[in-house]
């Protein structure tokens, strides 16, 4: 059975202020390596999976319900650093938290739809299960990138695994068939470096 369309609206608006609100708490108080799960793309893109999973069918309603969430998510997020860290309250409407609130558009539209998809039949069910994978192996990737590097910070290989076995996890958990399975794991490379791509095009522009 299928949520209301005011139960998704309720749950968009919440759900996106308690996400970006815990995000901060998480970070401030968990310590390192699993810290870095709040301060994750990966983290919040997969929020914006579950819901679209949570939605279960009307891929309108699940991107547009997703895209709330991770836009309501970006200003409770800085809302709690000026509460609970002293920050200046300008932060919430700073270019950089605008920024995130379009990023925001953008994720919440791709992984709301997809997480409708991970629920359906044939083609579509297995790229919806290798999306939030995806993320995961490319955020790996990030970390693995600064593992590599000469000034690395201590158990920054702890971030690599954390991933992978997280992304593993999402498509064992919702990916149905072991053929289903292997085929979302397969197609998570190959969008895991375009995932990787697009950030470094975003981050050089």
């Amino acid at each position: 059975m299928q949520p209301h369309d005011r139960t998704v609206a309720l749950v968009a608006l919440v759900g996106g202020f308690l996400l970006g609100f815990l995000d901060f708490v998480w970070i401030t108080s968990v310590p390192y390596p699993f810290a870095e799960l709040g301060n994750s793309t990966a983290t919040w893109a997969v929020a914006a999976f579950g819901f679209g999973w949570w939605v279960r069918s009307g891929w309108r309603r699940a991107a547009l319900g997703a895209t709330v969430l991770l836009v309501v998510a970006v200003p409770s997020y800085y809302l709690a650093a000026t509460l609970l860290q002293g920050d200046d309250l300008a932060v919430l409407w700073a270019p950089t938290s605008l920024l995130w609130m379009v990023f925001g558009v953008l994720a919440g539209v791709v992984f709301g739809v997809a997480g409708t998809w991970a629920r359906g039949t044939g083609r579509r069910r297995v790229v919806g299960a290798a999306l939030p994978a995806a993320v995961f192996f490319e955020e790996a990737a990030r970390f693995a990138g600064r593992a590599a590097g000469p000034d690395h910070p201590p158990g920054v290989a702890w971030n690599v695994v954390i991933d992978v076995a997280l992304g593993v996890l999402v498509v064992v958990l919702i990916g149905g068939s072991h053929r289903r399975r292997a085929l979302a794991l397969a197609l998570a490379l190959p969008l895991a470096a375009i995932i990787y791509l697009a950030f470094a095009v975003a981050g050089g522009a």
